[in-house]
């Protein structure tokens, strides 16, 4: 979850924002740092050069200094912001090689549900993808707000029910990647965990192909045990029966999942309330 090693242009646009804003701040923290040391070494009680005057109250060249500086440091770190933050817009299209890839997220509680309406097949708690085609996500909740995130990839985004986010990626090399949500939701968020598996395209090709023939079918009802709250689900690909399966979650034609368990709270006694 290296997010100093990023796979991707975005994960690398966002570790270059984060080392300029670390380099701005250090502008400013290492000279106070230092003044701090150097005002209390000048002015030790065995420094006979040191001068005291009881009765100073002001200067403008030292009001200058203490109001100008940090200005221009907010100033930086706000166009720093500004310009990252309109360059990384998680919607802004990715280029990338090949066709564009459609990857529908949904999050559970507590795991993650994958849907290629285009490949007809879906899978959990693992995504593959092929290496350098644009990624284009759509994501939505089955139960409480989540967030989604693949650390070398970039950019962290909510999920909700009853809407739909959009986010665009690109991987530009092959490997096993770590993604995770973000957001606390309930006692299985620790385990909410997934690979991205990032293959050539000729490998993705073969992979969709096997998912497709699965034995495995999500449909309405199978998508309805899937819901239910578990931990530690296999990582297992499904041949997608109705690819219209995201937009039911996503317009909650599919009931929203009730969220995180309340039993704990049912089992305390009224006198001890």
């Amino acid at each position: 979850m290296n997010i100093l090693d990023p796979q991707g242009p975005v994960a690398a646009a966002e570790r270059t924002i984060l080392v300029d804003s670390v380099t701005i701040m250090l502008a400013i923290v290492l000279p106070t740092i230092v003044a701090i040391l150097g005002v209390a070494w000048w002015y030790r009680g065995s420094n006979p050069k040191a001068q005291y005057r009881p009765d100073w109250a002001y200067s403008g060249r030292i009001e200058l200094v203490v109001w100008a500086i940090p200005a221009l440091t907010i100033i930086l770190l706000g166009g720093v912001a500004w310009i990252g933050a309109h360059q990384l817009d998680p919607a802004r299209p990715v280029a990338g090689t090949g066709q564009p890839l459609k990857i529908q997220v949904v999050s559970l509680d507590w795991k993650w549900l994958f849907i290629y309406p285009d490949q007809r097949i879906a899978s959990v708690n693992t995504v593959t993808v092929p290496v350098g085609a644009p990624l284009q996500f759509e994501l939505t909740s089955s139960s409480v707000m989540n967030a989604f995130f693949i650390p070398q990839l970039g950019s962290m985004i909510y999920t909700m029910n009853g809407m739909v986010t959009r986010l665009q990626l690109r991987a530009d090399n092959e490997g096993v990647y770590r993604g995770l949500s973000a957001h606390f939701s309930g006692d299985g968020f620790p385990g909410m965990l997934f690979d991205v598996n990032v293959v050539s395209q000729l490998a993705f090709a073969d992979w969709a192909k096997r998912g497709a023939a699965s034995n495995q079918l999500l449909n309405i009802d199978s998508y309805a045990k899937l819901a239910r709250q578990s931990v530690g689900d296999a990582r297992t690909t499904y041949r997608l029966e109705d690819p219209l399966l995201f937009q039911a979650v996503a317009t909650q034609h599919i009931p929203a999942a009730p969220g995180p368990s309340l039993d704990r709270e049912a089992e305390v006694s009224p006198r001890s309330r």
